[in-house]
């Protein structure tokens, strides 16, 4: 069945008459009349009866033209549905390591969205898999840390994957707790300080996943004997906040977190080790607006952290 045959008949019908019908679609009558006997040759029906006084329509016609019109404004709705500018929606991804500068400058971004659609996906994760997410085009951006002795071994793991890198920041780790843990007044900590205290830890630093897990435990394997594992960030700060026993080894952080939390962060004297962090993405990838938003943020989030 021709649509544009249907749209001949649905026309003749409203106007009553093929030359009427004619002087709206622009189209010689003759040609209009063939359409009709052709369509109606397809269908098996007479549509239309033929008088001296135009053209009126058959029981079955008005059937069909009932039919037609159904399908024709369906047709019309879909066709303006997809000439429309519909909005594009903005997309960002961002995956890397739980450090709260980074959460930080996040937040922060979500503040730069306009009210444009957009899909926004953020995950916190260790290097070797942001490494994995850039490489196979799941995330856009990536945030990868490791301790300096690794660097060889990540920027050929960069290069070999296509990955352009950016060095972030350097820096050594520090040790966050409570306003009211014992050792919160002293300018700086020692290790041996710490061996009667309750270390929290990053538990998925603890999942075999190459240099930087040896890394983070070689540091924390002379800390203390009592040792809390947890996953999920936000239990982190509310364990560092509630139990003045508590610490836990971070890299430099915003004063606006430790404000929040009612947090110090202090320099341990033994802590030598230092650690990068690389802002990674596929070679050739050209960054969005939202992408250089956020890396706006996150250069503003560096420049506030607290180093001591």
């Amino acid at each position: 069945m021709n649509i544009l045959h249907m749209r001949y008949a649905l026309e003749v019908a409203k106007a009553g008459s093929l030359t009427k019908a004619s002087r709206t679609l622009f189209v010689a009558p003759p040609n209009i009349s063939r359409s009709i006997k052709e369509l109606e040759a397809d269908l098996g029906i007479e549509i239309f009866i033929r008088t001296t006084k135009g053209v009126k329509l058959t029981p079955e016609g008005e059937e069909f033209i009932a039919f037609a019109n159904r399908i024709l404004s369906q047709i019309d709705a879909k066709e303006q549905f997809y000439k429309n500018e519909l909005p594009k929606i903005q997309r960002f991804s961002v995956s890397g390591p739980r450090a709260c500068y980074i959460s930080t400058a996040f937040a922060e971004f979500t503040k730069t969205l306009k009210k444009n659609a957009a899909e926004i996906f953020y995950k916190e994760t260790n290097a070797q898999h942001t490494i994995h997410d850039i490489a196979n085009d799941d995330y856009n951006l990536g945030i990868i840390r490791y301790a300096s002795n690794n660097d060889r071994y990540f920027k050929e793991l960069l290069e070999g994957n296509g990955i352009t890198y950016e060095l972030i920041m350097e820096f050594t780790l520090h040790i966050i707790m409570s306003r009211e843990h014992p050792l919160a007044d002293r300018d700086e900590v020692k290790m041996e300080d710490l061996k009667d205290y309750i270390e929290i830890t990053k538990a998925d630093s603890y999942v075999p996943t190459g240099p930087f897990t040896a890394g983070v435990q070689e540091e924390s394997s002379e800390l203390a004997n009592r040792r809390i594992y947890v996953f999920e960030r936000a239990s982190e700060f509310d364990l560092l906040s509630a139990n003045p026993e508590t610490f836990m080894w971070v890299s430099p952080a915003p004063q606006c977190i430790l404000d929040r939390y009612d947090l110090v962060l202090k320099k341990c004297a033994d802590s030598k080790r230092i650690y990068r962090d690389l802002l990674i993405y596929k070679k050739g990838y050209k960054m969005t607006d939202l992408d250089r938003d956020f890396v706006t943020e996150l250069c503003e989030s560096k420049r506030s952290t607290v180093k001591k």
